[in-house]
């Protein structure tokens, strides 16, 4: 945790993501909202696809819209296509790229079936089930899996 706490500190975009992550935990949307909004402008379009994949995967779940929440849960799977192992062990040392995959397609799948887009839910369905793979047998990993399942249920598929 302290190795984290150091990592986070050295960069202070992912510090204040961090942050924003808490208030949003915490149940202050909007603001968190308001902080994720900040960081984007600041880092912009093109910037650290770190940077670019936290920060829309987590402004999505502050959306009140599911038409926003699809729209940033996209950008979030653009970022993580360019984003390199060696760029996230900068960050983390044991954090993979293709163990975001999972979680990216489940929160697209969910996105689509929220706008009643079931043929699009089913096809990033299948694959965040075709990652699971990657994912550790850990409290992370069981909720991933248990979370498309649930979902695989209420989709019939």
């Amino acid at each position: 945790m302290a190795e984290q706490q150091e990592q986070a500190a050295q960069d202070p975009v992912m510090a204040r993501a961090g942050q924003a992550i808490m208030l949003h935990r915490a149940g202050d949307r909007e603001e968190a909202r308001n902080r994720f909004l900040e960081l984007w402008t600041e880092i912009g379009e093109d910037g650290d696809p770190l940077h670019r994949c936290t920060i829309a995967h987590y402004m999505a779940d502050t959306q009140d819209d599911p038409a926003d929440e699809l729209a940033w849960d996209l950008r979030a799977l653009t970022a993580a296509d360019v984003l390199t192992d060696e760029r996230l062990e900068e960050h983390h040392q044991s954090l993979a790229v293709r163990a975001f995959y999972p979680s990216l397609h489940l929160n697209l799948a969910a996105d689509y079936v929220k706008l009643g887009r079931e043929q699009e839910a089913r096809t990033h369905l299948r694959k965040a089930r075709g990652r699971l793979g990657v994912l550790g047998d850990d409290p992370y990993g069981d909720g991933i899996r248990a979370a498309v399942e649930r979902l695989e249920l209420r989709l019939g598929a």
